[in-house]
């Protein structure tokens, strides 16, 4: 069965970073897309950054300069590197992976999700 595995989260001070991992196991070939979504209780899921099997990024406009999204095929592991983070960035993290998604930057094409990592920024 394809799994998902986000690492990373923590509680962070304004202005620091993080990098969330994403490590992608049980597939028998790399997704065409896979993204990072971060959702605040009471609030819907919001997309924060895409990646699609040939490299092209998407980044919300919220995190764009801050945030950037890379992958490592070999290694399976989708990674979200988060700079100059702000208090609005407090979030669980989701990634995602699917195989036929029309649009790798929006969630309702992804059936594969992992557990979640949080973030806090105080």
């Amino acid at each position: 069965d394809v799994q998902l595995v986000e690492s990373g989260g923590g509680s962070v001070q304004a202005g620091g970073s993080l990098r969330l991992s994403c490590v992608l196991s049980g597939a028998t070939s790399n997704p065409f897309c896979m993204g990072w979504f971060r959702r605040v209780p009471g609030k819907e899921r919001e997309g924060v950054a895409s990646i699609s099997n040939d490299g092209v990024t998407t980044v919300a406009r919220s995190v764009s300069g801050r945030f950037s999204i890379s992958k490592d095929d070999a290694k399976r592991t989708l990674y979200l590197q988060m700079n100059s983070l702000k208090p609005e960035d407090t979030a669980m993290y989701y990634c995602a992976a699917d195989w036929t998604a029309a649009d790798c930057y929006s969630g309702s094409w992804y059936n594969y999700w992992g557990q979640g990592t949080q973030v806090t920024v105080s």
